[in-house]
């Protein structure tokens, strides 16, 4: 009888144990699969008068496709004749001769090569600016983007049985004017101060109409390029903070039109970040913040959205997409120049409405 109860308590222990396992199995980072990807490098924040190895880094990578997310040039100015030279000096680079004839660039703006430091909707030359950035980026001439005001659009890529869709986002065009901390309120930080209203836009009724339609179509990944940040954390700087009811109403079109495969891409900030945005009527939504190419902060702000550690330095970022596997993996990375800083990776279901 000892012996049987002996050998009874034995069993379950190696049951006990192997439920563990298996739970610990369960929540598990998936492996990386050995299947094919699909690679979207990104980064933000190039000034033209730099040296820009982080393009280097980029064409290392491999991608299948490269989005600059804004402040591309610094141009800052009202002479479009500086800011065609600012754009020529960036054309001239090796780095980004280099970068071109690697892979395919799609492009947004952010303020510095719109025109301004911060501007928005009030910015006298956008349309002027437009022209320029519309044939410096040689967008065709028969695209939507040169249709209408503003330079949003997209793009769709399949990935076999996917759809990989690309919303590139015009943040600055209509924007309307940040609030200032002045005189400064000890409650908020930095610059700016977040409207309590909804009489503020940042992308306009015209693209706001046309984002429902984009996001009501069929695809299965979506990548947002957002020259501001989106899922992080209130700090006082531009980002889609200063506007919570803009952000808001995003989120609720993303659970209206059951879009599936949201990630966002941003820049602006001049360091890199990975955010994780949790929702009340969507999945998680992710943010990866790449800033800059060229550009650096003296210090970075709390974000308790942020996931895996900030990147100071000059980064790239790079979100590989495994679409061939049964349960297609999403990776998100961040580069230093010395290789991965920050990375997280997740299952295509978890960012899903099915």
């Amino acid at each position: 009888m000892k012996n049987f109860n002996r050998l009874f308590t034995i069993l379950q222990l190696l049951l006990l144990t192997n439920s563990i396992f298996c739970t610990a199995q369960k929540n598990e980072t998936p492996a990386t699969p050995l299947n094919e990807s699909f690679k979207i490098a990104f980064g933000s924040c190039a000034h033209q008068d730099k040296e820009q190895p982080m393009l280097q880094k980029a064409v290392k990578l491999n991608p299948d496709l490269f989005i600059y997310l804004g402040d591309n040039i610094y141009g800052d100015t009202r002479d479009m004749n500086v800011l065609k030279n600012k754009y020529e000096k960036l054309a001239s680079k090796a780095e980004f001769q280099e970068l071109k004839k690697s892979t395919k660039i799609l492009s947004v703006w952010d303020d510095h090569d719109f025109g301004e430091n911060d501007k928005g909707r009030h910015y006298p030359f956008k349309k002027e600016s437009k022209e320029i950035f519309m044939n410096f980026w040689e967008v065709p001439q028969n695209s939507e983007r040169r249709t209408h005001d503003g330079i949003y659009g997209s793009e769709y890529v399949k990935l076999g049985d996917k759809t990989l869709q690309i919303i590139m986002l015009d943040t600055r065009t209509f924007r309307d004017d940040l609030l200032k901390n002045e005189p400064k309120n000890s409650a908020y930080k930095n610059d700016y101060v977040p409207y309590t209203k909804k009489d503020s836009t940042i992308l306009g009724n015209k693209q706001w109409k046309w984002l429902e339609n984009e996001l009501s179509k069929k695809a299965d990944i979506r990548i947002i390029a957002s020259s501001l940040q989106f899922g992080h954390e209130y700090n006082g700087y531009e980002s889609w903070t200063n506007m919570p009811h803009e952000q808001a109403k995003f989120v609720d079109l993303i659970a209206k039109t059951k879009a599936n495969g949201v990630v966002f891409i941003s820049g602006d900030v001049h360091w890199g970040e990975i955010s994780k945005m949790k929702t009340n009527n969507s999945y998680p939504l992710y943010d990866v913040t790449s800033s800059g190419i060229t550009q650096t902060w003296t210090s970075t702000e709390s974000n308790k959205n942020r996931i895996g550690d900030v990147i100071i330095q000059n980064n790239i970022g790079l979100i590989e997409i495994f679409y061939k596997d049964k349960e297609p993996l999403i990776k998100l990375n961040l580069f230093d120049k010395n290789g991965i800083v920050s990375n997280h990776n997740f299952l295509l279901s978890e960012i899903s409405f099915n």
